[in-house]
């Protein structure tokens, strides 16, 4: 399976760079800053397309057009995001990742999130460990708040929503990326403690997988599971930066 999902990475990578040579057309969905191009749509129907043809009892929980919901999580769930960072994609064209995460009776079993323009894959799970292509990566520190770099949603920090401008302040500096992908590898490399933000499952089924090999901690802001079927405020960090923003902070 991970070769496969692998194969399927790089070939959805190539014709995404490809497709930056043409003209996107984009779409609104929420509103003027949640996009969706015909890129988005056509990478998640290529990925939907090879599970069915792979794994056809398996189901399938994705951004866009009506996966966004799922019945249970009984069995094997597939958990994907096609263009992690749309508007990266769009206005940038950088910044952005693929996401896969596999999951078994509810449980992360392997987590894949792909840096198309850097072409790097952070993939791993379950008796795995954690890699960069092919390379083994260390475990991160066990940082403190004060101690490292955070990376926040920009709303949460201007808003002080949770107190994350006040958590920001606590730490060394924050850091905006406007992508989940690129936030969750940057605490796999220990380059971040956290990342704050309000997300949707498929924002960070991959990233969980990974991020718990490496034994940092997450939940809902407010410290209870994460419900996997709709968007909330989103905490992870290393062990003593989350107990101490959820002590000190979160109310």
């Amino acid at each position: 399976m991970i070769i496969e999902i692998k194969e399927w990475l790089a070939e959805a990578a190539g014709y995404i760079r490809v497709s930056l040579t043409n003209q996107l057309t984009v779409s609104q969905k929420s509103g003027r800053t949640d996009l969706v191009t015909n890129i988005d749509e056509e990478i998640q129907s290529f990925f939907i397309k090879k599970i069915n043809q792979h794994y056809p009892n398996d189901r399938i929980l994705a951004e866009e057009k009506g996966f966004n919901t799922i019945d249970s999580f009984a069995g094997r769930v597939w958990i994907i995001d096609p263009i992690d960072g749309t508007m990266n994609f769009v206005m940038e064209q950088e910044n952005f990742c693929i996401m896969i995460a596999v999951y078994e009776e509810g449980v992360g079993q392997l987590g894949f999130i792909y840096d198309v323009m850097k072409e790097e894959l952070y993939w791993g799970g379950k008796n795995y460990g954690v890699f960069l292509n092919e390379r083994k990566l260390p475990q991160p520190k066990d940082v403190t708040l004060s101690e490292g770099l955070i990376g926040m949603n920009a709303y949460m920090y201007r808003k002080n929503i949770y107190s994350a401008g006040e958590i920001g302040h606590a730490s060394m500096g924050i850091r905006v990326s406007g992508c989940a992908g690129v936030e969750l590898i940057a605490m796999l490399k220990g380059n971040h403690i956290g990342y704050i933000s309000n997300l949707s499952p498929w924002d960070y089924a991959a990233g969980l997988v990974l991020i718990n090999e490496f034994g940092f901690k997450y939940s809902n802001i407010e410290g209870k599971p994460l419900a996997f079927d709709k968007r909330e405020y989103f905490l992870a960090a290393t062990p003593a930066a989350y107990t101490q923003i959820q002590e000190k902070f979160i109310q």
